[in-house]
């Protein structure tokens, strides 16, 4: 035991190190090119498929609803129990026929895909259903939160042959991650080594719903946050096969919360690269976003590092910011103007049967690596 944590303090302190060595200091002096991506205007075809939506507890349904739109999804209808969310909700979408009922929306047959944010307990029994009932499924993540879940939704899946996915949206829906993907995937850093995943969040107390400070329905800080960390470690280190090496769970801050988790951290391997990812809900409130979300992919030929929010170091005011350095320049790229093909992907896998936006494979092996992380977690208890 004295042995691991010997090692694991070892490794934190390198991590450290490699982060405060990527703060890139002075690097508007340095860095030798800026580039704006221009925009390219991307064909959408409306009405490919018809779509509805099952509960909305959370607000990542909008980013969910949009990107099927850009898709070609035609939105046609939404069930939802709380009055005030279906408002918020019908507002921005209005579009929407607001049903009475989820049999409603799951014996329509004209209806071909489900999306939902609902409560993360729910999220699974719920694509379930749906994919017993012969619809596809985009649940928010945490896509199931327990193994037990998940082996129930594998099973169904394999039974139906429907579509169970689940947005990773600190990667699909983030445009400078996106850059990420194709600059990795075009040989410019070489064979990837290694990911480091930063990804604070804002805890907004006092706006939270109950079941938000329970771990009985969010699953644990690693399973719901952290479940967008896995799914950009298999990504980018094109890992088909993982296993976690550490990790730790703790409430240190939130004491009238018993049933919270605000910090977690993991490391972990794959047979494409090593990873490590931190998880916490300690977003200071002047920071101009809800999270200073960080990624670091270092390869044989250089490295990218992505800050997806918002950008202290240099002062460039807003997010999608990547910066890369290889053997060839360094630079920064601008790439608020990347196109987001998940969307599009997405529809044309529903209507074609494909799996072009993201494997199966690959988004069960993402939760199963977060709530695995989750359920092997050590607690970490700060003593002051």
């Amino acid at each position: 035991m004295k042995e691991s944590n010997s090692d694991r303090r070892k490794f934190l302190k390198n991590t450290t190190a490699l982060s405060g060595m990527l703060l890139f200091g002075g690097l508007e002096d340095k860095v030798k090119a800026s580039t704006i991506i221009k925009p390219v205007p991307m064909k959408v075809y409306p009405n490919r498929i018809k779509f509805a939506v099952i509960n909305i507890n959370h607000s990542h349904i909008n980013s969910m609803t949009e990107a099927i739109k850009r898709g070609g999804g035609e939105l046609v209808a939404l069930y939802a129990k709380e009055p005030e969310l279906i408002a918020e909700y019908l507002k921005k979408f209005p579009e929407a026929k607001l049903v009475k009922s989820e049999k409603e929306i799951l014996e329509d047959p004209s209806i071909q895909l489900v999306l939902s944010s609902g409560i993360p307990d729910e999220r699974a029994p719920l694509g379930i259903r749906v994919m017993q009932h012969g619809k596809d499924y985009l649940t928010d993540k945490p896509g199931a939160i327990s193994l037990a879940q998940l082996a129930e939704v594998k099973k169904v899946q394999k039974e139906t042959k429907r579509i169970y996915s689940i947005m990773y949206s600190e990667r699909l829906e983030n445009k400078a991650t996106v850059k990420a993907s194709e600059l990795v995937k075009s040989g410019a850093i070489g064979n990837v080594i290694q990911t480091v995943n930063l990804a604070p969040h804002r805890i907004n107390n006092g706006t939270r719903p109950d079941w938000f400070y329970d771990k009985k329905r969010f699953g644990g800080i690693l399973t719901d946050i952290g479940s967008h960390q896995f799914d950009q470690f298999l990504h980018f280190t094109a890992s088909t096969e993982a296993e976690i090496l550490l990790s730790q769970t703790g409430n240190v801050h939130h004491p009238q919360r018993p049933n919270f988790e605000d910090f977690g951290d993991v490391m972990l391997k794959g047979n494409g690269g090593s990873g490590y990812i931190r998880v916490d809900w300690f977003t200071p409130d002047a920071l101009d976003t809800w999270g200073d979300g960080r990624l670091t992919i270092l390869g044989t030929e250089g490295y990218i590092e992505v800050r997806k929010n918002t950008d202290v170091a240099s002062g460039k005011k807003g997010g999608n910011h990547l910066y890369m350095v290889n053997q060839k320049e360094m630079l920064h790229i601008d790439c608020n103007n990347v196109n987001l093909p998940f969307g599009g992907l997405f529809v044309d896998d529903v209507l074609n049967r494909t799996e072009t936006a993201m494997t199966q494979k690959h988004c069960f092996l993402a939760t199963e690596m977060a709530v695995t992380a989750q359920k092997l977690a050590k607690p970490l208890v700060l003593k002051k």
